[in-house]
């Protein structure tokens, strides 16, 4: 896997005003929001910011079984590789393809048309909220400078 460049990534006052706190967030940067049991999930502003121009995405395919935590594709940039985690364990309801044919939408509107896919969920006490996610994207940010 190749690894991703040193970024020059957002501040942390910039990270801040990216992150919807309607969302729950992982600690991979991925969102998620739940709607009757089933969730939409996608990559943060700041994952998308600090991936570069985003040029194929690997979704997992619909009706396959994601583990949480577990690797179930990944994303590539001009820069670099990223693998994509799910958020939680169960079905792929639903992949966004028209990421097929324009990636770099992921980039331009990671919290909406980016959208990644849908998948059932039962339970995802392991989320974050936005303020946690913003603390992680600053810690984060600071290793990486």
């Amino acid at each position: 896997m190749i690894s991703p460049p040193r970024l020059l990534l957002p501040s942390s006052r910039e990270t801040a005003l990216s992150i919807p706190r309607h969302l729950r967030y992982t600690w991979n940067h991925e969102w998620l929001v739940v709607d009757e049991g089933n969730a939409t999930v996608g990559i943060t502003a700041f994952a998308a910011k600090a991936l570069g121009d985003v040029v194929h995405l690997r979704l997992p395919e619909v009706g396959t079984w994601v583990e949480a935590g577990g690797s179930c594709g990944e994303s590539r940039s001009l820069t670099s590789v990223s693998g994509l985690y799910a958020p939680a364990s169960e079905e792929v309801l639903e992949v966004n393809t028209a990421l097929a044919d324009d990636p770099r939408v992921v980039n331009a509107a990671p919290y909406t048309v980016g959208r990644l896919f849908r998948l059932r969920v039962e339970n995802i006490a392991g989320a974050q909220s936005a303020d946690a996610c913003a603390a992680h994207c600053a810690h984060t940010q600071g290793d990486r400078r």
